[in-house]
């Protein structure tokens, strides 16, 4: 029996990829200084996890900015428009990455980012692949390669990975028209072959294909290319050991595919699809050996190994321990790298991070192995104990939020008045221009303002000292706003860590970690909230800054709030209860929230839902029922109001196509959306469907620092304006500014002004 791990946080234990990265893109570190800070980060994963007792550890999943961009550099898949980067001599291969990831100006070139979008349904962000009819592939980057003989530099054998060909391609978009991007599969695979001849020269003994498709709805055309990808891979390299790894859900109706294929390992997810073991213990050919993803690699509870030694048991009886691997659900990236680096609490001991999830991962081999059963029974019996002490803790379950939940009624998902009703009326109370101009919410969250905050919790500054602060750069954003011509104004959330973290900790039920970061993209590292009980709302959490703000200035002032489903999607959430009835006690709170704003004068309030779309289930026929629950949490937080208040939602970085009804039926009267990247194609589906309400497709993509000019982005409104009608049309970033810089906020926001009143001059006919 072995152990192996998917893939392990790359961020380091304090975010040290982060900070280097920042210092050189800010040109504050050197390229070979950011090189060591990689290196290092490496090492110590790869020594942490033989020390652990893991016995296939990973390669290549360490990346600079995101797993599969770097799949598109080994293939070399790179756009046209990113080559003059690279033939600049003072560029490096490096500088072509970060700027098809970030964006790039300067050299006199002026080069947009690649989209960017959602790692199935986790908040982590991947750089979408761009395919073209007839592309071809070659080796370019070998990165896999040098890693592995990192590793064997430091005596260590690792597993490298690398996402699996057929994903690969459905990872990615087609900018041509007329061809499936899997038409390319026979181009690509190619490469694949080269590469893993090098690593089989260089004595790999397993390499991992990351196939999490494999756990999707995949068309015939899909399954076909899976079965000629790993009957090729066989073919070039019989003895190479493979496994496909999937992850997410159950393998479900691709059962029989996933175990005729031609591979020597097949990982399943147990954790996500436990019911799913029985079907493929019977279905598993008797040379493939199965990987039982056991430890729930997404969440921080700690595993209950009565639970898995359960399963390890069972497959064991049916095929034999020689045939049968342990390992987290999926890879770590998505949890928080060492819980050593917390405070000691009665919560603690309910938890496992990274770094403890290998522990239990050797735990459970050892609890498996009957010569070591005996030897390690302390460890079972202690964790016993410490699942048993959060089933009957009293911190978790409170009466009256339980009895609230049970008194929801249809009545409170409903607005007084259609939305065509409530259009008129804010009209007329708001007085708003054609095509109005806002921003979605932050702005930048200088090293000044985080500093503030920082030595305010340490208790270097006082209350008063520090509200002066954030008094002080409100009262600047809000005279900025007034400055450049915005129509809505926001007050810039300084106070605000997190979107997510900032209502968790004015919330009853959660708790935080200290440095429970994990990676969203490239250098944004979020740290996810805990909800480990029922929760309330104690007091009004953004009443204050945001009454202040609108005391400032006769213009409207946008209350700014983060939505249930979001809250819910972007913690980590109890596992003890439906992720439903979670979600409509965090909704009852934001509906208190809203109102309260309301009574204050706020008559703008946005209750942003950019993980709606990410929450959807991976298969379709799980989708109905998560999208009646999501939808009914968001209008249960927004319908407490009067006709005249205005409800805008954020939505970033979705493909709403096939959820745009459920998006309709969320009621907002303003949605804003992500479509700068896309070159306004994520519009297409609210047009396809003739979207009732009001709309925001934001015209310059903010995860870059590039700058566009208001030509270009009044070229993106005139597009909208020919699919919309301009009334129901808004002029906004497609996200909030908060990780950006104040000189290319400014610069940026002044050009969307411009593009904003050029657009009014070419429909003053138009009357709102």
């Amino acid at each position: 029996m072995l152990t192996h791990n998917l893939g392990y946080p790359r961020i380091g234990s304090q975010r040290e990829l982060k900070k280097a990265s920042e210092n050189y893109w800010s040109g504050k570190l050197s390229q070979k200084s950011l090189l060591i800070a990689g290196r290092l980060i490496r090492e110590e994963n790869w020594k942490l996890q033989k020390e652990a007792g893991i016995d296939l550890i990973p390669s290549n999943d360490f990346s600079f900015y995101d797993q599969v961009l770097d799949m598109t550099m080994m293939v070399n898949a790179i756009p046209q428009r990113y080559h003059d980067v690279i033939i600049n001599k003072n560029n490096t291969e490096l500088d072509l990455y970060f700027a098809m990831a970030r964006g790039y100006q300067k050299d006199n070139l002026d080069i947009t980012a690649m989209e960017m979008t959602k790692w199935f349904d986790t908040n982590y962000h991947y750089i979408v692949p761009e395919f073209r009819k007839n592309q071809q592939f070659k080796l370019f980057s070998t990165k896999v390669i040098d890693e592995f003989y990192e590793a064997k530099e430091l005596g260590i054998v690792t597993k490298p990975v690398l996402i699996g060909p057929v994903s690969y391609l459905l990872l990615g978009k087609e900018k041509d028209e007329g061809f499936d991007r899997l038409d390319l599969v026979r181009n690509l695979l190619p490469v694949y072959i080269e590469i893993l001849k090098k690593l089989d020269k260089l004595n790999v003994q397993w390499v991992q294909f990351d196939e999490p498709f494999l756990a999707m709805d995949l068309p015939e055309k899909a399954k076909k290319a899976f079965e000629f990808v790993y009957s090729e891979i066989k073919k070039e390299l019989p003895s190479l050991k493979t496994i496909v790894a999937t992850y997410f859900e159950g393998l479900r109706d691709n059962l029989a595919l996933a175990t005729s294929l031609p591979v020597c390992a097949l990982h399943v997810d147990l954790v996500r699809y436990p019911q799913q073991l029985d079907e493929v213990l019977k279905s598993l050919p008797e040379k493939i050996t199965l990987s039982l993803g056991v430890v729930d690699g997404r969440n921080i509870w700690r595993n209950d190994y009565s639970k898995s030694l359960a399963m390890i048991d069972k497959a064991i009886e049916a095929i034999g321990d020689s045939r049968v691997m342990i390992a987290p659900s999926c890879s770590l990236l998505h949890s928080p790298c060492d819980l050593d680096n917390e405070a000691n609490s009665e919560f603690k001991n309910w938890m496992a991070f990274a770094k403890q999830k290998l522990g239990e991962v050797a735990s459970l081999k050892a609890l498996s192995t009957p010569s070591l059963k005996a030897q390690f029974k302390s460890r079972l019996d202690e964790n016993e104990a410490s699942v048993a002490d959060r089933k009957r803790s009293k911190l978790i379950h409170k009466p009256a939020v339980k009895q609230r939940l049970q008194g929801i009624s249809e009545k409170d998902e409903h607005r007084k008045s259609s939305f065509a009703a409530r259009q008129q009326k804010q009209i007329q109370s708001l007085h708003l221009p054609l095509f109005p101009t806002t921003s979605i919410g932050s702005f930048p969250q200088t090293d000044e303002v985080r500093g503030w905050r920082a030595k305010w919790k340490k208790g270097d500054l006082t209350e008063q000292q520090y509200n002066k602060l954030l008094e002080d750069e409100i009262t600047k954003a809000v005279r900025w706003q007034e400055e450049i011509g915005v129509d809505v104004l926001v007050h810039g959330e300084f106070e605000r860590n997190d979107m997510v973290e900032y209502f968790g900790e004015q919330l009853d039920g959660y708790l935080f970690s200290k440095n429970g970061w994990v990676q969203s993209y490239g250098s944004r590292c979020v740290k996810p909230p805990i909800i480990y009980g029922d929760v309330s709302r104690p007091h009004a959490m953004t009443v204050k800054w945001t009454t202040f703000a609108q005391s400032l200035t006769s213009r409207p002032m946008k209350g700014m709030l983060t939505g249930p489903v979001t809250i819910l999607q972007w913690s980590f959430v109890r596992d003890d209860q439906p992720r439903k009835d979670t979600c409509n006690q965090i909704a009852l709170a934001i509906r208190d929230e809203v109102c309260d704003l309301e009574k204050a004068g706020i008559k703008i309030i946005q209750i942003d839902e950019p993980a709606i779309r990410e929450g959807l289930p991976l298969r379709k026929s799980d989708w109905s029922n998560y999208l009646r629950w999501a939808v009914s949490a968001f209008r249960i937080s927004s319908s407490g109001v009067e006709d005249e208040t205005q409800i805008h939602t954020h939505m970033c970085y979705s493909e709403f196509n096939d959820i745009i009804k459920n998006i309709a039926d969320m009621d907002a009267d303003v949605i804003t959306i992500e479509t700068s990247r896309s070159q306004m194609e994520l519009l297409d589906a609210f047009v396809d469907f003739k979207y009732p309400n009001e709309i925001g497709p934001g015209v310059y993509g903010i995860h870059s620092p590039r700058v566009p000019t208001s030509t270009e982005m009044l070229s993106l409104l005139e597009k909208a304006v020919r699919l919309l009608p301009a009334r129901n049309l808004w002029v906004n970033p497609d996200c909030g500014l908060k990780t950006r810089k104040w000189p290319e906020t400014d610069a940026a926001m002044r050009n969307m002004i411009d593009a904003a009143k050029e657009l009014r001059k070419i429909n003053e006919s138009v009357t709102v």
